[in-house]
């Protein structure tokens, strides 16, 4: 019988083979799990779009920076008439106390986007409900009523943030139209990109201060409205209860048989 010895070498390159054929296996393994994590229908999603037949759509405004240019959106609201949402940031409500009190004065509805802006997924769930509760005790102190509606800062969620929002009572609200206002590219690209993506159900993303908004704002409302849609406050066009929401996002009322 032949007795084979090997060098040190071979047997070092034997081994680095080895763990590098086992990283990859593991590797591949986790990536599927993500990836699975990331399209499995037990996935906690909020609302991005509503199921309806109707034309009605909403538009929203996050304020987080800034209010030199609300004045100007509520004018124009008025004058076409329009109700809409304005999600607050706690430390914004702290600096301008008396444009939340305008905003709700006006009619339109007020949304809750967190206390301090965070990236709410490196949140625990006690910090999630902390960030929620401080900001919708100041709202509720200056307009009588609490919020309902929240939306995570930079669209940054995962099942914690979500079940957690859901037990402190709460919906959670993204867009399925972004208006990438905040780019500032000027004025046809937002009216183009939100005009061109609605749909029926459809809820565009605006910010308060952007620089454009005053002049781009008519525009939009004029060409949706000539189109037919009804622009609604986002709770008037979600379903509160009896729904199920879908891998896109979609709100969709449950069938009653």
């Amino acid at each position: 019988m032949k007795i084979y010895f090997f060098s040190r070498d071979i047997i070092l390159k034997v081994l680095i083979v080895a763990i590098l054929v086992t990283v990859s296996i593991v590797y591949t393994n986790f990536e599927e799990y993500e990836i699975a994590q990331v399209f499995s229908r037990d996935k906690s999603l909020p609302i991005y779009y509503v199921d309806t037949e109707e034309k009605r759509i909403a538009i929203s405004f996050d304020a987080a920076w800034g209010a030199d240019k609300t004045d100007d959106i509520l004018d124009i609201l008025d004058k076409y008439d329009i109700k809409t949402t304005f999600f607050l940031v706690g430390f914004w409500v702290d600096r301008y106390p008396d444009m939340v009190k305008e905003i709700k004065k006006r009619g339109h509805e007020i949304g809750n986007h967190s206390s301090n802006h965070p990236h709410m997924t490196k949140l625990s769930k006690e910090q999630i409900v902390e960030e929620l509760k401080e900001t919708e005790n100041k709202i509720k102190e200056l307009t009588g009523q609490r919020t309902v509606l929240f939306r995570p800062p930079f669209g940054d969620y995962n099942d914690r943030v979500i079940n957690a929002c859901k037990e402190a009572g709460y919906y959670v609200i993204q867009w399925d139209v972004d208006s990438l206002d905040w780019k500032e590219l000027g004025v046809e690209p937002v009216v183009d990109r939100v005009t061109k993506n609605v749909k029926n159900g459809s809820i565009v993303l605006f910010h308060n201060n952007a620089k454009y908004v005053a002049e781009y704002l008519p525009l939009v409302l004029e060409k949706l409205k000539a189109e037919g849609y009804e622009i609604v406050p986002i709770s008037e066009l979600i379903y509160k209860d009896n729904y199920y929401i879908d891998h896109t996002g979609k709100q969709i009322k449950k069938k009653v048989n």
